[in-house]
């Protein structure tokens, strides 16, 4: 009898970590609305491993790629931290990476003038859009420059309060600039050279580190205004996914929340990094389903280049369940235009 009461009990658990794991995803509440200057500012969160960051894809037109990311984090033994990181690749033929981390005062933020600065070396001025600025220095394994200026942009949309909640814990994500045109230059040492191209740029926070959040994160942007894709869609540990992308045609700009993912002809579940054709199908039907090639990546980066310390990348490494890596690559998109994409995620 207690054998048959352990094993009712097993399959209890069993049916109960289902349910926690099925339908673990709320959608924001309200209606599509543009970005604003609130939703750019830095946000306030008592939980302990709330982290945010700004994320940016520059696309050159000499080939030349730039990806940078300010976030603030909890790095497990260090505690709160200001973290600065960029990566040029093909610049020159050749791929550099710089991370950067400090004390979380070292950010301010200046709701006034739309600016966050970290230390005066690290700056977002002005509300994104048409003419914000993006200015990135660092001296750490050589000289590294991108001063680049937006000089167009579409406006960015996010729906309701754009906060997603993922079983207990809250996740918020805007995308502020889907597709805009930059000029600037960048430097690497000695090197300086005057760019121009296309930009994305979005921003999320999580009240947990983004592993017990998401299994995946995919994020991606098209090389034109129109048809327009660009956006980022997470899998919930429970193999659901959550996030929106802009859709833009000659009819306006539409908000494609995910129905489904698809890697290859099977449901994505996030569990490890896909391999082959991923196809995004979404809720509003009159929105094409979107997809791409992730089989060849152009880079692959690791988020431990932006924690100082073989301590601290240790125990960041355990905390994440292993090395959080972006696989970063440009293919064909189905809707006729490139598809520039990362992929993040555990080390399988």
């Amino acid at each position: 009898m207690k054998n048959e009461n352990l094993i009712v009990l097993f399959v209890a658990f069993l049916f109960c970590a289902s349910l926690a794991f099925a339908g673990d995803v709320v959608a924001p509440q309200g209606s599509v609305r543009s970005v604003s200057v609130d939703d750019f500012m830095p946000h306030n969160n008592s939980a302990k491993e709330f982290n945010e960051t700004w994320s940016y894809q520059f696309v050159f037109d000499n080939g030349t790629r730039a990806f940078i990311n300010y976030s603030t984090l909890h790095i497990p033994g260090s505690g709160k931290k200001v973290a600065c990181d960029m990566s040029f690749w093909n610049f020159k033929s050749k791929t550099y990476t710089v991370g950067r981390q400090y004390p979380p005062e070292r950010l301010k933020a200046d709701k006034a003038s739309a600016t966050i600065d970290i230390k005066g070396e690290y700056k977002m001025e002005h509300k994104p859009g048409k003419d914000h600025r993006v200015y990135f220095t660092a001296d750490k394994g050589g000289k590294f420059l991108l001063d680049v200026t937006f000089e167009s942009a579409e406006v960015g949309k996010v729906p309701g309060n754009g906060v997603w909640k993922i079983g207990k814990e809250s996740f918020g994500q805007y995308v502020h600039i889907p597709y805009g045109r930059v000029a600037g230059k960048i430097a690497y040492n000695e090197d300086t050279i005057a760019v121009k191209g296309y930009a994305y740029m979005d921003q999320t926070w999580q009240t947990a580190q983004a592993i017990d959040v998401a299994a995946r994160s995919v994020n991606f942007s098209t090389s034109a205004r129109s048809p327009l894709f660009a956006g980022r869609v997470s899998i919930s540990k429970g193999g659901e996914p959550f996030g929106y992308a802009l859709y833009k045609d000659e009819s306006g700009i539409k908000v494609a929340s995910p129905k489904a993912i698809k890697d290859g002809n099977d449901n994505y579940n996030g569990k490890k990094f896909a391999k082959s054709d991923l196809t995004f199908e979404w809720q509003d039907a009159s929105i094409p389903a979107l997809k791409f090639n992730v089989a060849k990546t152009l880079q692959k980066a690791s988020l431990l280049d932006k924690v100082d310390g073989w301590i601290a990348k240790k125990a960041f490494k355990i905390a994440a369940g292993g090395e959080v890596l972006f696989y970063r690559g440009r293919s064909d998109g189905s809707h006729g235009k490139k598809i520039d994409w990362c992929i993040t995620g555990v080390k399988d």
